[in-house]
């Protein structure tokens, strides 16, 4: 079973299927401050950042990931990554509507990092719009997750702004950037909320822009 990789255009990004030739615009988005990147793993130098490239693209053929590089359309610079994983497919039972429907049931949203010069600016707000519309309205997810380390104040504060669910703290859930494993804030989004989210994210959009 394979799950489709479309590039995703935006007004101020484009997110484009993370492939080899983004190697050399994520070394260049992430040389920037280290403390920007304290709370997850980015791949700093080009060592780090083909190993990224060549995990994301295992995901793929896996079909459990599909990873992303985030293209600034005014330039048409490389300003980070994000991606979709932990594609859950359920087993619905036979005579069931959805029974061998080809695309993912829910997902996570997450391996989210943008280069310093694109932080609070429209790109995030943007990248979780295309992202969600997408598999919402086209994959017709019924859920979505995302998982950050409990002491990252701005990313819990950007999920709760866009209509995020709290659900709880997930303890030694994942590895933090310094390879200790972290405990993470967990948040959702279920498919009857969507439509409100969507309008919160294009309301939030229109004034970073």
């Amino acid at each position: 079973m394979t799950t489709e990789s479309p590039a995703l255009q935006g007004k101020h990004i484009r997110l484009e299927p993370l492939e080899i030739r983004h190697v050399d615009g994520l070394v260049a988005a992430s040389a920037g401050d280290p403390a920007l990147y304290q709370w997850s793993p980015v791949p700093r130098g080009r060592a780090e950042a083909t190993t990224y490239v060549d995990t994301a693209l295992a995901w793929r053929d896996a079909c459990t990931g599909l990873a992303f590089a985030i293209v600034r359309t005014a330039d048409e610079v490389v300003i980070g990554s994000t991606r979709f994983f932990n594609l859950e497919r359920w087993a619905w039972p036979q005579g069931h509507p959805l029974h061998g429907r080809g695309v993912p049931d829910a997902c996570e949203i997450g391996y989210t990092w943008f280069a310093h010069s694109a932080i609070r600016t429209a790109a995030n707000t943007e990248a979780k719009l295309l992202m969600l519309t997408h598999v919402f309205e086209r994959w017709q997810v019924l859920r979505v997750c995302f998982h950050t380390d409990v002491r990252n104040a701005r990313s819990r504060a950007a999920l709760e702004r866009m209509g995020g669910r709290f659900e709880g703290i997930l303890r030694a859930h994942r590895m933090a950037a310094d390879f200790i494993p972290r405990d993470s804030a967990r948040y959702s989004i279920i498919a009857a909320e969507w439509p409100s989210v969507k309008q919160r994210l294009i309301q939030l959009m229109n004034r970073e822009s």
